[in-house]
């Protein structure tokens, strides 16, 4: 009897700790949209085109740069992905990835023109959802919770399906914003 007392107290407590997990990663969270006025960040960025999967090592090469070779540094990264992976070969995915500038360094953009793109992203309409960031672990929960609640949320408010997403890494806030501009 005592064998079979351990073994599920070993079985309890390893699903204590799973649930624990996925509860800290935001697995259960519910995914709530709005519709906001947002935009007007001045955006640092590459332009890549091909597996979404290679978007942090682009991301990291720009803020490494920025930090270490213009000693600028930033606290929000962000991604906008063009093509839907799930309609669009791999190798033509397309998306710009970077860095957010800080209000404090906008008058540093002419030393930047010459190693990267600079933009700004346009004030408008955007469908907005939150999730919370712990690490790399919650861009891939993110995206498995939000794009399907995303696309769900855009046909039944009969919004646009096409159009890029942008994905904005919020590292003092500790939170990962997805906007869908409202076409």
């Amino acid at each position: 009897m005592k064998t079979f007392q351990i073994i599920i107290i070993v079985v309890a407590a390893i699903v204590a700790f799973v649930l624990g997990f996925a509860a800290y990663w935001g697995v259960f969270r519910s995914i709530q949209f709005s519709v906001v006025e947002q935009g007007g960040e001045t955006l640092v960025y590459e332009e890549m085109t091909g597996d979404y999967r290679q978007s942090g090592v682009v991301m990291d090469r720009v803020y490494y740069s920025l930090l270490n070779d213009y000693k600028i540094e930033t606290f929000k990264g962000f991604g906008i992905y063009y093509d839907n992976p799930q309609k669009v070969e791999t190798s033509k995915l397309r998306s710009e990835l970077g860095c957010i500038l800080e209000e404090s360094d906008i008058h540093r953009v002419s030393e930047l023109e010459g190693n990267f793109k600079i933009k700004t992203c346009p004030k408008g309409k955007y469908i907005v959802a939150e999730f919370p960031y712990r690490g790399k672990l919650s861009v891939i929960f993110g995206i498995m919770k939000v794009y399907p609640a995303l696309n769900k949320y855009v046909k039944e408010n009969g919004f646009d399906e096409e159009g890029a997403i942008m994905e904005i890494y919020d590292i003092p806030k500790k939170k990962i914003e997805y906007r869908k501009a409202i076409l």
